[in-house]
């Protein structure tokens, strides 16, 4: 087992439990099953790949743990909810970024189709309507003008606005309705496609708004009715059937907010990785067209390693991150001042993390993280030894690391000149292996 002095090495096979299972070395890489449409209902950057939830699960099975509730503090567009729900469980998920939970509770509901077919329909006449009347006078922030035409422009405002009046706010069918708006947002602008980075392309056609929707409701629609919610695959524990699972999504800054009411036997969740992803720029469009924010770079504050309007660390605090977290600070700092403060406070709020997810779980309950490790400027940012360090200090024992290479996530490991994803093996491979960290609390 792994203790904050003994090194790791994680291409052995790996034992965990008092059953001490042989986990094969191709465990985490592979799932057993095809994924679901309701996962590519709308784009989302490394989508955690939803085999891992099973997987989790039958791990902690095999461990022992006796799981009704699972939970993930940074649920992101909710793959993780989605794959407890079908395995008869309940769920409680946060993430502080409210295009990503727009997206989990989408993914999480039931919708009569017949509805879904006649709200289409509503939305489609108040859209004429909207087009035959008055002059569109709402303000337009001059960041969406910079991406968009005019006439999308209008075209976007006014289908927002007949979603709106078509769908009362607090029923569930609005969010549905709001979220094949996001996704067409990309499509119908001048971003460059497959881009993780905000850039446009001069040669793009954008899509037709009435046509990139309709068809977006149609992948939902076909998506909604194949959604399997009765298969409980893991357990032949007695399990609350999935009509009557319990799931909670919110939208909050897990860090900053008070701890659920519940306490989970599971937790399944990936930490952004550090210089990876800017989770404000990439949800731009969505963040203003569906107002959650005024300006999006709003969205970055107390993001994980966020150093947006905020004071650095001091030395003495990044001190007591360890001696990793120092080093790590010392190297970066000769290079690029911003990213060595980035780094630090991300170690500093994934340390956070990882103690209070310590608190929150059940006794004899298990914590699995899916992180990966970085490189920036040549130097390597550790964030898998760093995790399982943070985690014996705060109190999580069997903490054992596999590694995993990355398969069945919607963007490739290979990454172009430009920034787009590629699979061209001849380009830079961002990420090609990550790691599954588990740990208990007893």
């Amino acid at each position: 087992m792994l203790t904050n002095s003994t090194p790791m090495d994680r291409r052995q096979h790996s034992r965990l439990g008092n059953t001490d299972p042989v986990v094969p070395a191709t465990y985490w890489d592979f799932g057993d099953v095809k994924e679901d449409l309701i996962h590519r209902i709308h784009a989302y950057p490394a989508k955690f790949p939803a085999f891992l939830t099973t997987k989790a699960l039958q791990f902690a099975l095999q461990n022992d743990v006796k799981v009704d509730l699972v939970a993930d503090v940074f649920c992101g567009c909710g793959t993780t909810a989605v794959e407890a729900i079908r395995n008869g469980k309940r769920f409680w998920g946060c993430d502080i970024n409210p295009v990503a939970t727009l997206i989990a509770n989408v993914k999480t509901r039931s919708y009569d189709d017949e509805g879904l077919k006649r709200k289409f329909g509503t939305i489609e006449r108040n859209v004429k309507a909207l087009q035959s009347g008055p002059k569109l006078a709402e303000p337009i922030p001059d960041r969406l003008r910079y991406w968009y035409d005019h006439n999308t422009i209008v075209d976007l405002a006014y289908l927002r606005q007949a979603i709106d009046l078509s769908v009362p706010p607090k029923s569930r069918y609005r969010k549905f309705f709001r979220c094949a708006f996001s996704n067409i947002l990309k499509p119908t602008s001048r971003w460059l496609t497959k881009s993780i980075k905000p850039q446009v392309d001069p040669n793009k056609v954008p899509r037709a708004v009435g046509e990139a929707f309709a068809d977006q409701v149609t992948l939902m629609r076909k998506a909604n009715s194949q959604h399997d919610r009765t298969n409980v695959s893991v357990s032949t524990q007695s399990t609350r059937s999935t009509s009557t699972a319990q799931v909670s999504i919110r939208t909050r800054n897990f860090l900053a907010s008070r701890p659920p009411s519940c306490r989970p036997d599971l937790i399944v969740t990936s930490p952004p990785y550090v210089t990876s992803y800017d989770y404000a720029d990439i949800h731009q469009l969505s963040a203003l067209w569906l107002r959650f924010a005024d300006d999006y770079r709003d969205l970055r504050m107390n993001m994980l390693g966020n150093d947006f309007r905020v004071k650095p660390l001091s030395r003495g605090v990044i001190k007591k991150l360890g001696t990793l977290a120092l080093d790590t600070y010392d190297t970066l700092i000769e290079r690029d001042k911003r990213k060595a403060r980035s780094v630090a406070r991300y170690f500093r709020d994934l340390n956070r993390t990882v103690s209070k997810c310590w608190k929150i779980l059940n006794a004899n309950g298990m914590a699995v993280f899916v992180i990966g490790n970085t490189t920036y400027q040549g130097t390597t940012i550790d964030n898998c030894d760093y995790l399982c360090q943070r985690m014996a200090c705060a109190g999580f024992t069997e903490i054992t690391a596999f590694e995993r290479r990355v398969s069945l996530k919607i963007m490739t490991p290979y990454r172009d000149a430009r920034g787009r994803f590629t699979r061209d093996s001849t380009k830079r491979n961002v990420y090609g292996k990550e790691f599954v960290v588990a740990g208990r609390r007893r």
